[in-house]
């Protein structure tokens, strides 16, 4: 296993920091196809799930399934993608991606090729401050249990 020299989930923000929890943070991904798009990232660099004691790996993916939730409820998508590779980032973090019908991709990853007729995506980057607050107030509401 090669030492990693340079970390982007460590070193860089790579999005709208919505919150901070104690091991986690959630971040709003800037992706022009995909508004609402959510990070959820463990803090320490630790590059797989078993890595995690039970309690930490529970606390994480908690935290993916109301960002789940909350992004459901805002942005009402046809289905909602997770995913946590890690391959070129062996750094744990789960991505949280609301899937449409008409979306760049469909019914494709997001990581295929994308389709030459983009959906005007203008009314569901609208709801992106609503998502950041019912992110927020759950997140915070949840971590004062």
């Amino acid at each position: 296993m090669s030492a990693i020299k340079y970390c982007e989930l460590c070193d860089g923000n790579n999005g709208d920091v919505v919150f901070t929890g104690q091991h986690w943070r959630v971040l709003l991904v800037d992706d022009a196809n995909y508004p609402g798009f959510c990070r959820v990232v463990w803090h320490a660099h630790v590059k797989e799930m078993t890595d995690l004691s039970k309690a930490e790996r529970d606390d994480f993916m908690d935290a993916v399934w109301k960002v789940e939730q909350v992004i459901r409820d805002i942005m009402q998508p046809e289905k909602i993608n997770l995913a946590s590779f890690g391959n070129m980032v062996p750094h744990l973090h789960w991505h949280i991606i609301p899937r449409y019908i008409d979306d760049a991709h469909f019914p494709n990853p997001v990581w295929a090729a994308a389709k030459t007729d983009l959906p005007d995506v203008g009314a569901r980057k609208a709801l992106l401050p609503e998502l950041r607050a019912a992110l927020l107030k759950r997140l915070q509401s949840d971590s004062l249990i």
